[in-house]
């Protein structure tokens, strides 16, 4: 694979004042300022409906399959579906498949529990094992042992793996492509929450060949809140959707024979569609978002935010924080452990006073920069963890 282009940063892009260190895209992603024009031209088109007319319903929606499919290298857009959430993706996958009773489904201890309701749900309904795989206490590398634990954990009576690409609460990385293989060879789908890495990291579906992928918009796809997208392969091309959509039928486009009631679909993914999924506001939005995306490449982002990084973080390792092996975890999102027995939660006044915004999950200070950010961002959130460590 060649290496990406350097990015310089990008600041200019967005609408982000000075002295703000905003290292938690994470949470949410601010909108380029693209991102939000094409909002406000959607609303602009809902002012003058007259204007408006069927192709409008599908062209757009049509296009952001294709960029999507782009990203993630996904040969067939039609195995793309515009939905609202990531529960909302997930849950679809989950009511399509069958496991066997007493089977189970393998997920990680304090994954984002829109991929984890959705097989409690099932597990419950059809009497399976819910196997949680916990974070391993270790003095060596964190994320190759729970890598390890992972593989272990898939066995002959696995039926599912649903897990994320990289853990929302420090940034640990999983060996996608070594847990599709292991799932496969065992028959179990793989289905992946890529809401932390599809946009900002590298994915390539033909490498790590899952059987759901689904990503929530409002983050690192830099997108709007409320819409996701999802990639469905072959084992759901004739499942049942969550919504019975007119928009999902054969010649739903052709406005005149919306009333010729049809029991079969679109093929591939668009019987997955969130109802109204033509959002003249929303799909527009992240159209633009994955364009821009698509222009700087997400393994340029990543070596972006390695570069701006670099220093801080051995900076941080002088005042005992300790991080992830580089191997194990994103240049993106990453978590910086305090020396033990310190709350993270005592950096709060320290962070504020310097206007650094992070996130506070579990035992992890979360770090997320982009390429909206400079190293004086991550220098700053070292002043406060100094400070705050006295």
């Amino acid at each position: 694979m060649n290496e990406p282009e350097s990015l310089d940063r990008q600041t200019h892009l967005f609408r982000i004042p000075a002295g703000v260190h905003y290292l938690n895209c994470a949470f949410m992603s601010p909108l380029l300022r693209d991102v939000e024009e094409a909002g406000i031209e959607g609303m602009r088109r809902k002012r003058t409906p007259f204007e408006m007319g069927p192709r409008d319903f599908f062209e757009d929606s049509d296009r952001l399959r294709e960029a999507f499919a782009a990203l993630i290298g996904a040969r067939d857009p039609g195995r793309i579906a515009i939905v609202p959430s990531v529960s909302y993706g997930i849950t679809a996958a989950a009511r399509n498949l069958s496991p066997p009773r007493g089977s189970n489904v393998v997920i990680l201890a304090e994954q984002f529990p829109s991929n984890v309701y959705p097989w409690r749900r099932l597990a419950y309904d059809r009497e399976l094992e819910l196997r949680t795989v916990e974070a391993p206490v270790t003095d060596g590398s964190r994320g190759e042992a729970w890598n390890a634990s992972l593989l272990e954990a898939i066995d002959s009576s696995t039926s599912v793996v649903a897990v994320p690409h990289y853990h929302w609460m420090d940034g640990t990385r999983f060996d996608l492509e070594a847990v599709g293989n292991r799932a496969r060879e065992l028959g179990a789908a793989l289905v992946i929450d890529g809401t932390q890495s599809v946009g900002a990291a590298p994915f390539e579906l033909a490498t790590i060949r899952p059987d759901v992928l689904v990503c929530a918009g409002y983050k690192w796809l830099l997108g709007p809140y409320s819409l996701g997208l999802a990639w469905y392969g072959a084992r759901f091309d004739d499942g049942v959707p969550l919504e019975e959509t007119w928009a999902s039928r054969p010649e739903s486009d052709d406005f005149r024979r919306v009333g010729d009631y049809r029991d079969d679909y679109r093929p591939g993914a668009a019987r997955y569609d969130v109802g109204e999924r033509s959002n003249f506001i929303l799909v527009p939005m992240q159209l633009a978002a994955i364009r821009q995306l698509l222009a700087w490449s997400p393994g340029a982002i990543q070596q972006y935010c390695r570069s701006i990084s670099r220093d801080a973080l051995v900076e941080a390792a002088s005042l005992d924080v300790t991080i992830e092996d580089e191997m194990w975890r994103g240049s993106h999102l990453f978590g910086l452990r305090l020396p033990a027995g310190v709350d993270p939660a005592v950096l709060g006044p320290e962070l504020e006073a310097r206007s650094v915004s992070v996130s506070l999950r579990g035992s992890a200070v979360r770090v997320a920069p982009h390429v909206y950010n400079g190293e004086e961002n991550l220098h700053a959130l070292v002043e406060a963890i100094r400070a705050a460590l006295g």
